[in-house]
């Protein structure tokens, strides 16, 4: 009797990699169990256009119903596998599941943050859905926020309650936002951004404690500073889900290992999305990514091996954010930059951020240049030595450079 493929998880990278299974050929039973009671949705509204209403719930799926039908694809609501028994079993809360092949797609949580007044009624995270929605819903008696944590959920949320007429207060540990993510040309244009849009941002700036009785009032700061808050968001990071393959050996501390293809060292077991970690050839070293790209990514991996088919390594990683009316889009890895070069003027609100190892493009962050973008996910895809002057002159072209037989010899002939 076939079993086939269950799913943990009810996010992209489980459609992702249910979706690719199917259309490779894949023919046995595939369920998703989800621990939501909605079924597959985006998540990057979030933070942004659905915390103000401007999106309806309507157009968060990532499928439409029939999709689910059409391709024999069992959607499990409100199901969490709570446990592998043993091989092809898995526990859930009202019974068992068997399996020929699991994919863990448990995703990650947000960091709590463990200061006193943490627990406070008024202090939230957002992950999910029915964190938008408790967020949205306290909106209309909140009058100052403080966000705790300078990243992209932090700042995207930020930038869209800045126009609502509400205090809102930025803090963050790191000397400057975005500090593990970015250079401090970028990070500096973007703290600059929200003080103009009346956003405090505080940098250095280490949380001592949450302050109220029974409901959030304040955020005080080891350095004595406090910040009146009516609503606290953390957006400190992220922590994989890692509960449903604890003992089984295949987890260390920041993610599920996982090969090329997205198997674990189990047989028939795999992971795929923000719980999964995986070597990243850009960056030398096993790498655990939290992307909407990552996630469709290896779960189109998965559901290929799962189908019996191989594809290509995944291209160049980029992600990106909209704050206010920016769009920062990223491509490749900066870390271990030794040298970033600008192209454009900051002032002009369109510009680029190259950072360059050896010589070597290795990462491009850009601000409202959607063609530079994609030109630098080329670049990246073929790495060659760049002139640093060349490319600090607005007047070269990279569209020809890449199109040249220069950049055809510097990289092999690629």
């Amino acid at each position: 009797m076939t079993h086939g493929l269950l799913i943990a998880g009810g996010g992209q990278a489980a459609v992702s990699a249910a979706a690719e299974a199917r259309a490779r050929g894949y023919a046995g039973p595939i369920r998703i169990a989800g621990d939501e009671p909605w079924a597959p949705y985006q998540r990057p509204p979030l933070s942004k256009a659905y915390l103000l209403g401007a999106v309806p719930a309507a157009e968060l799926p990532l499928k439409a119903e029939r999709f689910y039908a059409e391709q024999r694809i069992e959607w499990l609501p409100a199901t969490r596998i709570e446990a592998i028994e043993g091989p092809g079993r898995a526990r859930t809360g009202t019974g068992t599941i068997r399996f020929d092949q699991l994919v863990i797609a448990t995703g990650a949580r947000a960091r709590r943050l463990d200061v006193p007044g943490a627990g406070l009624d008024g202090v939230v995270s957002l992950r999910g859905r029915s964190d938008a929605d408790g967020i949205a819903s306290r909106l209309g008696e909140v009058a100052s926020v403080v966000v705790i944590g300078g990243g992209y959920i932090g700042l995207e949320v930020a930038a869209a309650l800045a126009g609502t007429g509400r205090r809102i207060t930025v803090l963050e540990a790191a000397p400057r936002v975005l500090a593990r993510v970015t250079g401090p040309e970028m990070s500096a244009f973007l703290a600059a951004e929200h003080a103009r849009h009346g956003v405090a941002v505080h940098c250095g700036a280490r949380v001592a404690a949450i302050e109220g009785e029974g409901r959030v009032r304040a955020v005080r700061t080891a350095a004595g500073e406090r910040f009146a808050a009516d609503l606290v968001l953390v957006a400190a990071g992220a922590v994989p889900n890692l509960e449903l393959v604890a003992g089984l050996g295949i987890a260390g501390a920041d993610g599920i290992e996982v090969g090329p293809s997205g198997e674990s060292g189990l047989p028939g077991i795999f992971a795929a999305g923000d719980c999964a970690r995986q070597f990243r050839p850009l960056a030398g070293a096993a790498m655990r990514f939290e992307s909407v790209q990552n996630a469709i990514e290896q779960g189109r991996t998965v559901g290929a091996a799962i189908a019996g088919a191989v594809r290509p390594p995944a291209g160049v990683p980029w992600f990106w954010s909209d704050q206010f009316d920016l769009k920062l889009q990223m491509a490749g890895l900066p870390f271990g930059a030794d040298a970033r070069i600008v192209r454009g003027d900051p002032q002009t609100r369109r510009f680029s951020v190259f950072y360059l190892r050896g010589g070597v493009a290795v990462g491009v962050d850009s601000v409202n240049m959607p063609a530079e973008h994609m030109l630098a996910r080329r670049l990246l895809a073929r790495p060659a030595p760049l002139d640093a002057e060349r490319l600090r002159d607005p007047a070269f072209d990279l569209r020809e450079w890449l199109a040249g037989p220069i950049a055809s010899a510097e990289a092999g002939g690629c």
